[in-house]
């Protein structure tokens, strides 16, 4: 652990994950600065509790001139090749984040989730299996990463005997190297292409999870993490929704997959399990079976299969994930506001069946192509309506038109409306329905257009089904 007394330590904004890290660092000695484009009169009331303190802000454009502070905190959204935080290292400053602190320091196991889908709904079911486990024992899993919950300010709080369960995005995996006690990776596909310049980064940041890791779990569905299995050289736990011929694996190697209805493993050492049928999983849609399997093959070892079903059968999901709001007037409204890519929205679909659908699509544009929204939407004959909102709304629709299938879909009834606003496009959706629909919020897309975060959104749009109701 870095002796922190009398450092000079700067973090680069004043976001969720530096707030605690910044308490945490006083109570460690540190002399701080917090550097943010937002003037201090903007930062909120902890920023200014911390100025009371004696910590130094820089704020304005000029935010991130002159860095001359020994260790520089990067929160996820710096790249960390930014040329003023490059000049800072080249002169002997350390690069850190809140997560490298924190998993240099975890005195437990961890378990590492990343993925371009399903890594929030796979880390809390990790951390829901891990805490099964520890029933009993006197010792607790601990949950965050970019799950929203920073873990460095509780190193105090967190014992040899614990387990923590974490979600890392790729900004996050930049900069770690870090052991693991597992690690999985649970699919790549085209994402934050506004941030990373090409997928050769973005893969590359997600495959740094495997750097120091005992297991890789990886998904055997997916074409770039089988291959990145085939060249691991530590033991590799495959998951699938097809099933998987036990005798193509490496030795070593094991699989968690679907047989005739039930999740089975093909464990290294204790050979086949049947683990339990996909019909006590209370979470619909075959991704949220995929998400069990990562989250099985991640803590295998640790938590019983009797644990594992108790788990499946109760666990109801997680807030923003195909999270049932209300129904008015017999139209079904769902928040998916986690969806914040052409994939999860084509996830979100499928897990929903065959009930009718208005569909709620748009927001900050990442660069990511929607030629496969196009194709998951228009296949769907039961997504007979599609309202677009926020910055993406051209490239979607011009996606949605140039699709083989959008003729078709046209003539039988298919109908795209367009409402730049966000509560606007809410309230046409909802006109659009009628009893027995179901409005379905999936936006294939991130919030910053209109939101700091897909909570927010996800929240305000649970604000305004409320008040229709009213």
């Amino acid at each position: 652990m870095i002796d922190f007394q009398n450092k000079t330590v700067c973090l680069l904004g004043a976001g969720v994950s530096n707030m605690p890290l910044a308490e945490y660092l006083l109570s460690l000695g540190a002399v701080l600065t917090i550097r943010d484009k937002k003037p201090l009169d903007q930062l909120g009331e902890k920023a200014a509790a911390l100025a009371d303190k004696g910590v130094f802000f820089v704020t304005g454009d000029e935010y991130l001139q002159d860095i001359t502070e020994s260790y520089i905190f990067r929160s996820p959204g710096f790249r960390p090749d930014l040329p003023e935080i490059a000049d800072a290292v080249s002169r002997g400053a350390v690069l850190l984040s809140e997560m490298e602190l924190f998993l240099a320091g975890a005195p437990c196991p961890v378990f590492a989730v990343t993925g371009s889908d399903g890594k929030s709904t796979t880390t809390t079911i990790t951390h829901l299996l891990l805490s099964a486990g520890l029933e009993g024992s006197g010792h607790t899993s601990f949950l965050g990463g970019n799950i929203g919950q920073p873990l460095a300010h509780r190193l105090p709080l967190i014992h040899e005997n614990d387990k923590v369960a974490v979600e890392l995005s790729s900004f996050q995996l930049m900069t770690i190297d870090a052991p693991m006690e597992a690690a999985a990776i649970t699919n790549i596909t085209p994402n934050h292409l506004n941030w990373h310049p090409d997928m050769e980064e973005y893969i590359a940041a997600k495959v740094r999870i495997l750097r120091q890791a005992k297991r890789a779990v990886l998904n055997y569905g997916n074409e770039i993490t089988r291959k990145i299995g085939q060249e691991c050289t530590i033991p590799v736990t495959w998951f699938s929704r097809d099933p998987i011929d036990p005798r193509s694996l490496r030795p070593g190697d094991s699989a968690v997959t679907i047989e005739d209805g039930n999740m089975v493993a093909y464990w290294a050492t204790e050979g086949r399990e049947v683990i339990m049928p996909l019909t006590d999983i209370r979470l619909p849609g075959l991704h949220n079976a995929e998400n069990y399997m990562t989250a099985i093959a991640l803590t295998h070892g640790h938590v019983s299969t009797e644990k594992i079903r108790q788990t499946a059968r109760t666990f109801g999901g997680v807030e923003h994930r195909l999270e049932s709001v209300d129904t008015i007037d017999g139209v079904h409204f769902i928040n998916g506001s986690i969806d914040s890519s052409p994939t999860r929205t084509a996830a979100a679909l499928s897990a929903l069946g065959e009930r009718p659908i208005v569909l709620i699509c748009g927001g900050y544009d990442k660069h990511i192509p929607f030629d496969p929204l196009a194709e998951a939407v228009l296949s769907r004959k039961n997504v007979h309506t599609l309202v677009l909102t926020g910055a993406t709304g051209d490239a979607i629709e011009a996606a949605m038109r140039e699709c083989p299938l959008w003729e078709g879909r046209v003539s039988e009834g298919f109908m795209l409306y367009r409402e730049p606003v966000f509560d606007n496009a809410v309230r046409c959706a909802a006109n659009a329905a009628s009893a027995g629909d179901t409005v379905l919020l999936s936006p294939a897309c991130a919030s910053f257009d209109a939101f700091p975060n897909f909570e927010a959104r996800g929240r305000h749009f649970k604000t305004l089904v409320h008040e229709m109701k009213k």
